[in-house]
């Protein structure tokens, strides 16, 4: 009878961990509580599937513990990835370092997926709550009483729980003695305590975006800035959410600095002011700068900067002048909080990366018991980093849980003989 290994989560990771767990010559089967397998895989990158990404900046992944991190990605590298999806069948295409499927639709992972899933054998279990898992690796589900030879899993966080990311997983590791990290939404939009928002709401603005915690520099980003009514979206903010969020729940001032010209440093914007208010003298105040914002944020950059919309360029003085051009390279505004997980594309915290082996993301607290994907405490920024992590320990995972089980039974056959 072959050794059977049992998956918590038909996630991104729990789907790569049992074809791996499969290939070993395990008998697999995965338990997804919700109706359908990969359901957060096809939201991802809007729905074309961020797959990797070829180049992994500093800072591309936060919490845990970074060698852990790193030794995970070592034995599992974006190569060993592209590898295995291409031994799936799917074509890649590479835009400057984002890799994504050919077809870009994140249907045809998930296909790729399950197509050799069903050629391996391994069974998919739907609408199967986990209750406990046991030290003995017993399973107690809402389908009856399950018995293992080794468990991974891989159960989510707590974002976007309407894919199926409940925080469920978070419990069962807890009851089996792992520290849990708080999990607090991450890739999130930034809510603020100004009244102008409602103003700028709708407005995409290339920018900078410091974020800074008790008046010190957290983290830093540039990019397409989205303006809400209640505050601040894009992808710049996005990266530097998790800071934020941690900052808040920790009950700290946060704020951030919005360089609505990032190309340009602090002189060359004065500069461009005064050039501007010599030429335009003669044109109303509410128009002085028209052509260098959207007419939105012009109103409320001249409000910051005292000047009065119903006057005229030529009535704007020096000092004026200067508070505009601090006013556009560092608009100074109060974050409050973090939209909910339900907006959250992932989470910060999770398990405590040291009680976990990186070398096979093993529990150092229970033999048989395998742990990957976002329930660990590992965040990545956005560009096919999460998917990367999620890759590298479902197949670091399941090719250590099929071994394992692998050997388990070589040596119970070499004790009866």
């Amino acid at each position: 009878m072959k050794q059977q290994v049992f998956i918590v989560g038909a996630g991104a990771s729990g789907l790569a961990a049992a074809i791996q767990a499969a290939r070993q010559g395990a008998s697999v089967t995965v338990l997804e509580h919700t109706a359908k397998p990969g359901k957060k895989l096809l939201s991802t990158g809007n729905g074309k599937c961020n797959l990797t990404n070829r180049m992994t900046p500093d800072g591309a992944y936060r919490g845990g513990q970074q060698e852990f991190i790193k030794k995970v990605l070592d034995h599992i590298t974006v190569e060993q990835t592209l590898e295995f999806f291409q031994d799936l069948g799917l074509v890649l295409t590479d835009r400057n370092g984002y890799v994504y499927p050919n077809t870009g639709q994140a249907v045809s992972v998930l296909e790729a997926l399950l197509f050799e899933l069903n050629h391996l054998g391994v069974s998919i279990i739907t609408d199967c709550q986990v209750e406990e898992i046991r030290k003995d690796l017993t399973l107690m589900t809402s389908k009856g009483k399950k018995k293992a030879d080794a468990i991974i899993l891989a159960a989510g966080s707590m974002a976007a729980p309407k894919t199926g990311s409940d925080g469920s997983g978070y419990q069962l590791a807890r009851a089996l003695g792992h520290r849990i990290i708080k999990p607090l939404p991450a890739l999130v939009q930034l809510k603020c305590r100004e009244k102008w928002y409602k103003q700028a709401a709708g407005v995409r603005t290339e920018a900078s975006v410091t974020l800074k915690i008790d008046g010190k520099t957290a983290a830093e980003d540039r990019g397409e800035l989205q303006f809400t009514d209640y505050g601040i979206s894009g992808i710049p903010v996005f990266q530097v959410s998790r800071f934020a969020a941690g900052g808040i729940d920790a009950g700290r001032q946060v704020t951030a600095e919005l360089d609505l010209l990032p190309s340009m440093d602090f002189n060359s914007t004065r500069q461009l002011l005064s050039e501007r208010a010599t030429r335009f003298r003669y044109r109303p105040a509410e128009e002085f700068l028209n052509g260098v914002l959207n007419h939105k944020l012009a109103r409320i950059l001249l409000k910051e900067a005292g000047i009065p919309e119903k006057g005229f360029v030529k009535d704007i003085t020096t000092l004026q002048i200067k508070k505009l051009a601090s006013a556009l390279k560092g608009l100074k505004t109060e974050i409050i909080a973090t939209n909910s997980f339900d907006q959250a594309q992932v989470c910060s915290g999770g398990i405590d990366t040291r009680d976990v082996d990186p070398n096979t993301m093993e529990s150092k607290l229970m033999n048989g018991l395998y742990l990957a994907g976002e329930i660990l405490d590992v965040d990545g920024i956005c560009g096919g980093y999460n998917l990367q992590w999620a890759w590298s320990c479902g197949i670091l995972a399941g090719t250590s849980a099929g071994k394992a089980v692998l050997r388990g039974r070589n040596e119970e056959r070499n004790d009866q003989n």
